[in-house]
Formats: structure tokens, C-alpha cells, sequence
């Protein structure tokens, strides 16, 4: 086994993961299974920033409405 990879298992079965990828075998599936395009999320900086702020806003109005349960 090289170095490079790592073996990630579900119920499909085992599968290479590259060893620096951020995501596991269910999303190498899903790239394999539904190619969109060859655009990646970096490749769309406005969108990530969009999304940020979505979620921004959606905690500040959460925290507002004290509806963050408290760990």
C-alpha cells in the first residue's frame, strides 16, 4: 500500500482514498457517480462568499432568538 492513499470502507465496500483529501469514500463516490462539471469550489469565490454570509446571518438571527441550545 503506497503512502499516497488511504482505504476508506462502506457499505459498498472498500475503496483508495487519496491520503491529503478532506473527504472520505462516500464523497469519492459521489464525484465518480454524478459528474457535474469540472468546476470546483474554489473556481466560484463569490458563491463561497455568498454562503458565508447566509450562514452568518442565520447564526446571528439563531443566537438572537436564543434558539442555540446551550452544551
Amino acid at each position: 500500500m503506497s503512502n499516497n492513499i488511504r482505504i476508506e470502507e462502506d457499505l459498498l465496500g472498500t475503496r483508495e482514498v487519496p491520503a491529503d483529501a478532506y473527504y472520505g469514500v462516500h464523497t469519492l463516490r459521489a464525484i465518480e457517480n454524478f459528474y457535474i462539471s469540472n468546476n470546483k469550489i474554489s473556481d466560484i469565490p463569490e458563491f463561497v462568499r455568498g454562503m458565508v454570509m447566509v450562514k452568518k446571518a442565520a447564526a446571528m438571527a439563531n443566537k438572537e432568538l436564543q434558539t442555540i441550545p446551550k452544551v
